[in-house]
């Protein structure tokens, strides 16, 4: 840290998970800049990637955001050409997501790069310790 006195901040889960967070999100933000994508547009891909056909509300409940961000990320992903938006069979009012070509590509070389990531921000920590990291974190936030 620095020369400052940070009295109870280092001893709560919050600061420190704030800390961390930003530190990964740089991290990952100078990994992957040749791809312009963010972390949770990796995310949007991934999961599309895992569930084509998949539509935008269920998108957003799996990634616990709202309805209008879910539209501005993927009109932002379409315009790029990586997502496809087509009406879902059996209800006109909801779109079927999938990856285009360049989408999956872009999602490949990305995912390569995550798992670069990846080892840089967890390199202190042993597989057993990651494990550990993740499950906590899973718990607390109460993921997947």
């Amino acid at each position: 840290m620095s020369d400052h006195d940070y009295d109870l901040l280092p001893s709560l889960i919050g600061y420190n998970l704030r800390r961390a967070q930003t530190a990964v999100f740089l991290d990952f933000t100078e990994g992957l800049k040749d791809c312009g994508i963010t972390p949770g547009q990796f995310g949007v891909l991934v999961l599309i990637k895992a569930n084509a056909g998949l539509n935008q509300t269920s998108l957003g409940r799996a990634l616990g955001i709202d309805r209008s961000t879910v539209v501005a990320v993927i009109d932002k992903l379409e315009g790029r050409g990586l997502v496809t938006r087509a009406p879902a069979p059996g209800d006109r009012r909801s779109y079927s997501l999938r990856l285009s070509d360049q989408g999956a590509a872009l999602l490949a070389q990305a995912t390569g790069l995550v798992g670069e990531h990846e080892t840089r921000i967890a390199g202190d920590l042993t597989a057993a310790e990651q494990d550990q990291l993740i499950e906590l974190l899973a718990r607390l936030g109460a993921g997947p």
